[in-house]
């Protein structure tokens, strides 16, 4: 792992949750507010509940294993489970998961998806989707 992978996947670590959330609600102001947040690059899971202005009960979504794999000329991400408190985002995640979604390329960002897919990188496509 790179030194700058190495110092990003420290931050992410170091982050306090409460931190992230001020700053989502902030941003999601007026259309969501965030409660609860939780993210965790090296068993590579992730839990979101927000509550949709407007909404009473909140949704909450749970990702479990996710990377971005790198098939010579492009990357693609793979979820291989997630999970929600909603049929329709369930129907929704059921269509994203366990399939490999290729990262379009974007080449003034290509440093960026190149240490993303650092940060998140898979052993195989293959055995992502088992």
């Amino acid at each position: 792992m790179s030194f700058k992978a190495a110092l990003v996947k420290l931050a992410i670590k170091l982050t306090p949750n409460i931190i992230v959330i001020w700053v989502a609600n902030i941003i999601l102001r007026g259309i969501a507010v965030l409660s609860e947040f939780f993210f965790d690059l090296d068993s590579r899971t992730a839990y979101v509940e927000l509550t949709l202005v407007g909404e009473a009960e909140p949704i909450q979504v749970e990702v479990d294993g996710f990377a971005v794999v790198n098939d010579g000329d492009s990357y693609r991400v793979i979820i291989q489970n997630a999970q929600a408190n909603r049929p329709w985002l369930n129907n929704l995640l059921a269509r994203v998961v366990g399939k490999a979604w290729e990262i379009p390329q974007i080449p003034q960002h290509q440093a960026q998806i190149e240490l993303i897919a650092e940060l998140l990188e898979g052993e195989s496509q293959e055995k992502l989707m088992n």
